[in-house]
């Protein structure tokens, strides 16, 4: 069935296909190829031809994932519509929306920036092994992770409105504004609390450079916390992909006709 060949092409979740891991790879290609212009203030003429290029297999790419839709999703008919809005075609959809101005001058007002060719980054996804993995790690421990999240947001409000309070809006030694609003405030507690500390605002009384020390010191174990929790995670994720990769190599590899 020429549907389910081209399902088998594109989708990762097949064995021993070595056309499969050609088009991985072609695609990696085309993703970062894409991406190299943004690297340039000067827009060389090279950079339209893989613009054409990249959008171009970008599109096909596209195409062929709806086209076979219904055999990921299994939803009959109803997976043609509901593709599009999963979160892997959205990304699909974003890449190829920055190149349309190519095809004709009235799509020009869907290229809003050069940024949005970023979100090209995001297929890299769909390709790689090692970063889906990561995933893994993020989805199974993300009950900590939101945990450690919402403790380090309570003590950047905190800290800001601590901060936003105790110290003057106007540096008695500079004459300068510091501190003019609640948003300086929220900003300088989280450079803070991830020990970065830009040095552009800071703090003149001693009531806040003792906040700003506190900060400093449970900034650095906060941000600690779930790192131990995604060390384990990914190592158990690691042990667990190796063991399928060797399962597979031990199993007869199967025929598949194109």
């Amino acid at each position: 069935m020429f549907q389910e060949k081209i399902y088998n092409l594109i989708n990762r979740d097949r064995k021993g296909m070595i056309l499969s891991r050609i088009y991985d790879w072609y695609m990696l290609i085309m993703i970062i190829a894409s991406i190299v212009p943004l690297m340039f203030i000067e827009d060389y003429p090279i950079f339209r031809v893989i613009e054409i290029v990249t959008v171009t297999a970008f599109i096909i790419d596209y195409v062929m994932r709806w086209y076979t839709s219904d055999l990921q999703l299994k939803k009959g008919w109803m997976s043609y519509v509901v593709y599009p809005f999963t979160p892997m075609a959205i990304i699909d959809l974003l890449s190829i929306l920055p190149g349309l101005n190519l095809i004709s001058p009235e799509f020009k007002l869907l290229r809003l920036t050069r940024l949005l060719k970023i979100v090209r980054l995001l297929k890299i996804f769909r390709y790689s092994d090692k970063i889906n993995i990561f995933l893994r790690v993020l989805r199974k421990e993300s009950q900590v992770l939101l945990s450690v999240l919402m403790l380090a947001l309570f003590y950047i409000f905190i800290t800001a409105l601590v901060m936003f309070n105790a110290e003057p809006h106007i540096n008695p030694n500079t004459g300068l504004e510091t501190f003019h609003s609640f948003f300086d405030a929220l900003y300088w507690a989280t450079v803070t609390l991830t020990t970065v500390g830009y040095g552009d605002l800071c703090p003149v009384t001693d009531i806040g450079r003792v906040v700003s020390m506190l900060s400093s010191l449970f900034g650095v174990a906060i941000i600690a916390l779930p790192s131990g929790v995604i060390t384990a995670s990914y190592l158990e994720e690691l042990r667990e992909y190796r063991n399928r990769k060797s399962n597979e190599h031990t199993k007869p590899q199967p025929k598949v006709d194109f």
